[in-house]
């Protein structure tokens, strides 16, 4: 962007904006978008869309990106067969001319936005993680996370791995990009070698950590030697593994400096593998929690080093950058989510930044589930070809009514395109649902989404009006061209005996504290409100998200005495209130299965370790001064509780419709008024903002 250092934000964040001279060439500023999949490196039209992209964001202000993975041969990735055997998927790889020439088409796109941004791709060897019959690693021990036992490299394999590495960056160089990061953590193909209970070798590439170490050095200098002095080569090193019997922090801090003398420019730190039972960038997970072990690593080198990981707003960045902790600030998923967050921070607008929540429910969940990534704030991410928000050339009058997820991106996206709006809700502040999910201990960052959008509305010149039940008469009064009905949800009430007994309440109730929750307490219904229910009926003391400390003994981190992995013989300390909880399904699978892929495990462990019981494949079959009556496989139960809490699903406010309908007014109908599932921000966001497009 190079903007001038006039603008506002230079002077609110200096390290921010402040450039960074590598000797061969110079950032701009200490921004990195860091490496995420998106999906988009597998599909036929992936290269553009992945142009277009990361192009919105480099002329956004960001200093640096690094792209998603991409495999330096077969045997890193994924390769997924049809049934007659043939590769129906296969995982993005770099390794012949013809693979390079797709990749021109990102670089030239970002040089083309933003002539001083930079472009990196990242080199990512899957290993023990890769899903395909040819995975290798330095010992044949499967992951418990992986899909298949991989073959143990021989020597000549060892030396192939080494040359792919190089050729993949040499090929990314001839491609246009600035230069390569390699991953060396997170247990992919480098970081096993590192660690001895994935390197159980007894010959030079095993035993002692210095043999440990000489895979990944060898790659550094393989791949230093092929792309020359001037190109960039970013070693990304687990500083803090989260594994038991993993990476001291000796051998942390001897990596760093051999990594260094083998030619890497830039160092960048990553935290756990992905297979370790401690979260690290989901949003229970403090701002910034893991920066000062950066700090530690940036002591014992000469090179720059990045850090990342929950750092979502300018000023947390600068922070970061002012107590010393690193060099440079990643911000994948924030530049997801918002992709002129540098130049937003750069005009000193921080309000206007549409904040990464780190739900993970639109980007990583779905690269684990091989869909394309996106964001639950920011449904255009990765569809930047596909969605606009085009001027319109006839300009309605539209009443949208419901101000929650649905009712606010609808909203804001049609006014931001020209149409005239106003906002009805009958409740006193905008927000809906959100309104109960900021509530919940670990879940404080829906604040800065009704952040946004309150600044949107503003920004884009929506009319407001609040504490107004909308029914089809103050629409035609309002003589409006077209009504969205965005009334989302009300609470089902199962048919259970004694459902109307005074020990049940409904979930809007307890989560909001309208009634006292009772010592013994039933939940009914486990899917995401049932769990943030018992989370939050559960939970004592501050909230984790919120105090690095209590976060730390929750999970069993030591970051002052830095063990093995950081957490290796420390056991977890959990507050947990003085209640007695049973969550409960109707669903025969365990419970808590239909959560999120790759923040579900937290709540379930966290549940766990609090001693909620779990209770699965459950009759309902009474409610009364004895307590709740159920059957479980048959067998009768008495659960002898005070408080029944009712998390058993929504049902669709959609009267509003009806009578506009009969009324023949324009109308269509979106989020949970269209659709009562489980409460799903991601979907009603997503659907209200590509309607909203289209009119």
């Amino acid at each position: 962007m190079n903007a001038p250092a006039t603008l506002p934000g230079h002077d609110q964040y200096p390290r921010l904006f402040s450039p960074l001279d590598l000797g061969f060439t110079r950032l701009r500023n200490r921004s990195i978008m860091g490496s995420m999949h998106t999906g988009l490196e597998e599909m036929a039209d992936g290269f553009e869309r992945m142009a277009a992209f990361y192009a919105e964001r480099a002329a956004g202000g960001v200093g640096m990106i690094i792209t998603g993975g991409i495999s330096p041969n077969e045997e890193g990735g994924i390769v997924v067969n049809n049934e007659q055997g043939e590769a129906a998927f296969a995982a993005s790889k770099l390794s012949t001319d013809t693979e390079a020439a797709g990749h021109r088409l990102v670089t030239t796109a970002v040089h083309e936005a933003a002539p001083d941004a930079k472009i990196c791709m990242q080199i990512l060897h899957m290993g023990p993680l890769a899903y395909n019959e040819g995975l290798v690693a330095p010992s044949a021990i499967r992951s418990r996370i992986g899909a298949f036992t991989p073959r143990e490299l021989d020597e000549a394999g060892i030396e192939k791995q080494i040359a792919d590495h190089a050729n993949c960056a040499k090929l990314a160089q001839s491609a246009g990009y600035d230069g390569v990061e390699i991953i060396g953590s997170a247990g992919y193909l480098l970081s096993t070698f590192l660690v001895e209970k994935t390197n159980q070798r007894q010959d030079q590439w095993g035993g002692s950590y210095q043999n440990r170490m000489r895979f990944p050095l060898a790659v550094i200098r393989r791949v230093r030697e092929a792309v020359g002095p001037d190109f960039i080569v970013i070693f990304r090193i687990a500083a803090m593994d989260m594994l038991q019997g993993g990476m001291s922090w000796e051998e942390v801090a001897l990596l760093a400096k051999e990594v260094e003398a083998a030619g890497a420019t830039i160092i960048s730190t990553h935290f756990t593998w992905h297979e370790s039972q401690v979260p690290t960038i989901a949003t229970m997970v403090p701002r910034a929690a893991f920066t000062r072990v950066t700090q530690r690593v940036r002591r014992e080198v000469s090179i720059p080093v990045i850090t990342s990981n929950r750092i979502n707003m300018p000023d947390v960045a600068e922070d970061v950058l002012e107590r010393g902790d690193a060099d440079l600030v990643s911000m994948a998923r924030p530049m997801l989510a918002d992709s002129q967050f540098m130049r937003k921070a750069a005009e000193g607008r921080p309000e206007a930044i549409n904040t990464c929540i780190a739900c993970n429910q639109a980007c990583l969940d779905h690269t684990f589930n091989m869909k394309v990534t996106s964001c639950l704030v920011n449904p255009r991410a990765c569809h930047e070809t596909l969605l606009n928000y085009a001027p319109t050339d006839a300009p309605k009058k539209i009443a949208v009514v419901g101000a929650g997820p649905a009712g606010l991106a609808y909203a804001t996206v049609a006014a931001e395109r020209g149409h005239r709006v106003t906002l009805f809700d009958e409740a006193a502040e905008i927000g809906g649902q959100f309104n109960l999910a900021k509530r919940v201990p670990g879940k404080e960052e829906f604040h800065e989404t009704l952040r946004y959008y309150k600044h949107q509305l503003a920004e884009v010149g929506v009319e407001v009006i609040l504490g107004q039940r909308v029914d089809g008469a103050i629409i035609k009064a309002g003589d409006f061209d077209h009504t969205v009905v965005a009334t989302g949800i009300s609470p089902r009430r199962p048919d259970i005996p004694g459902i109307d007994h005074p020990m049940v309440m409904g979930y809007i109730e307890a989560i909001t504290g309208q009634r006292e929750v009772g010592k013994k307490v039933a939940v009914i219904g486990a899917g995401g409100i049932g769990f943030d229910v018992t989370d939050l009926i559960t939970h004592a003391g501050p909230s984790a998200a919120l105090d690095i400390n209590v976060f730390a003994k929750e999970w069993g981190i030591d970051f002052e005495h830095h063990p093995r992995g950081g957490v290796t013989g420390i056991e977890p300390e959990v507050a947990r209130a003085d209640r007695e909880v049973w969550l409960m399904q109707r669903k025969e699978t365990p419970v808590g299965r239909g959560l999120g892929k790759t923040t579900g495990w937290t709540h379930r462990l966290t549940l766990n370790r609090r001693g909620v019981h779990m209770l699965n494949g459950v009759q309902y079959r009474q409610i009364d001064d004895r307590g709740l009556h159920i059957l479980v496989g048959n067998e009768p139960r008495l659960l002898e509780v005070d408080t029944v809490i009712i998390c058993a699903g929504q049902e669709s406010n959609d009267g509003l419709q009806h009578s506009l309908q009969k009324a023949g007014l324009s109308s269509e109908v979106v989020g949970g008024a269209k659709e009562a599932l489980e409460l799903d921000a991601k979907e009603a966001i997503n659907q209200a903002s590509w309607l909203a497009a289209l009119i």
